[in-house]
Parts: structure tokens; C-alpha cells; sequence
């Protein structure tokens, strides 16, 4: 086995187990996985570093991130608060728990500190680790055949609903759902990074917005 090829399956590995100590260690912040990753990235592919991760250039616009990804967030929004949360609320007979956020309601600054916290780790954070780095090594280890699109988008989007266990069962369960439709768009974007993350950011931006006006 060459070195490229050694570096290419061990170095995701190593990667991904390291994130999960740090989760299991309770010291996990998906800034943290998403710095890890984004190195694990620069040693594997070293100049094509950025556009691994689905950092592409040309769709770096106006157009696609400030005017589609916008709406396209707005829909993502209202079709899981209109739709989605009452449909999984009542399966479950538990309502989602956002009680962490209760102290935002009606209080700007804390708002506004919240939302660059938001993009930071969330649109950033998350859409490099789910997106440009897990979905992107499936694909690179299982090929990308119908079947093993359809598992990558299921499972991530499983593990995606169990890294927001802190919203409850419905919360969970409707993370997961959101993170399936998000990797639904990177597929069908072509692994555009910058959209996701654009369409992520006003996803909970909007929701943010929400909480805000309680």
C-alpha cells in the first residue's frame, strides 16, 4: 500500500474517531470537529484542500447566496415549523425542547450574539463536518451508486438528529429530517458548499427570528 493511499484511508479515520472521543468526552463543540476535519482535509489533500470540502469558486454569487439561498432557507423554515414540527409532535406525543433558548426571547443582544454563534457553528460548522467532510468521504469509501446515496443521506441524517438530542425526541427526529434535506441539496448542488452553508444560516436565522418574537 502507497503512502497517498495509506494517508487517504487513515487519515479520515483517525479524523472521525477523534471528533467522537471528543463527543464522548463532553467536551464536543462542533467548531472543535469542524477545525479537526478541515486539518484532516489539508493533510489528505493538501492544495485541493478547499475544494474537497465543496468550497467551489464559481458558485461563489450574489445570486445563489444572497437572493436563492435566502428563500430557498425562508421555505426550509416554514415548511418544518408548519409542517413538519406539528406532524412529529404529535407522533410522538412530546413537544420539542428548546428551553436552552427561552433566554433569548425579547433580548437583542443576546439575540444578536446568538445568531454569529449561529453561523459560526452551525451553518459553518456543521455543513463543513455533515457536508463537505462525512458526506464527501462516503461517497470516496462506498462509491456513489443510488443505494449508497440513499444510506449516506439516511445515516448522516440520523446522526445529525442524534447530535441534537438536547431538543428531546421531536427535536431530535426533526434535526435529522432537516439534516437529510440539507444533504438532499448538496447533491443536488453538486457538493456546493458555500450554498449549503449560505441556506443553513437562514434556515436558523429565520428560526432565530421566531424566538425572538417568542
Amino acid at each position: 500500500m502507497n503512502k497517498r493511499l495509506l494517508t487517504s484511508k487513515l487519515t479520515p479515520i483517525i479524523a472521525i474517531t477523534l471528533c467522537f472521543v471528543l463527543y464522548l468526552s463532553g467536551y464536543f463543540q462542533m467548531v472543535y470537529a469542524a477545525i479537526i476535519l478541515v486539518i484532516a482535509s489539508a493533510v489528505e489533500y493538501k492544495k485541493e484542500l478547499f475544494n474537497s470540502l465543496g468550497f467551489q469558486h464559481k458558485n461563489f454569487n450574489v445570486k445563489n447566496l444572497l437572493i436563492i439561498a435566502p428563500l430557498l432557507g425562508t421555505a426550509i423554515f416554514l415548511f418544518y415549523y408548519y409542517v413538519m414540527l406539528p406532524s412529529v409532535t404529535y407522533l410522538t406525543g412530546q413537544p420539542i425542547d428548546l428551553s436552552v433558548l427561552k433566554t433569548y426571547t425579547n433580548s437583542l443582544p443576546s439575540t444578536l450574539s446568538l445568531l454569529a454563534l449561529i453561523w459560526v457553528s452551525a451553518a459553518f460548522g456543521e455543513e463543513i463536518v455533515f457536508r463537505g467532510y462525512l458526506m464527501r468521504q462516503f461517497t470516496k469509501f462506498f462509491g456513489s451508486s443510488k443505494i449508497s446515496l440513499v444510506i449516506n443521506i439516511l445515516l448522516l441524517g440520523f446522526i445529525f438528529g442524534w447530535i441534537h438530542a438536547y431538543q428531546g425526541i421531536s427535536g431530535q427526529i426533526l434535526a435529522g429530517i432537516t439534516g437529510m434535506l440539507l444533504a438532499i441539496i448538496f447533491h443536488i448542488r453538486k457538493s456546493d458548499l458555500w450554498f449549503n452553508i449560505a441556506v443553513h444560516g437562514f434556515v436558523d436565522t429565520v428560526a432565530l427570528i421566531f424566538i425572538y418574537f417568542n
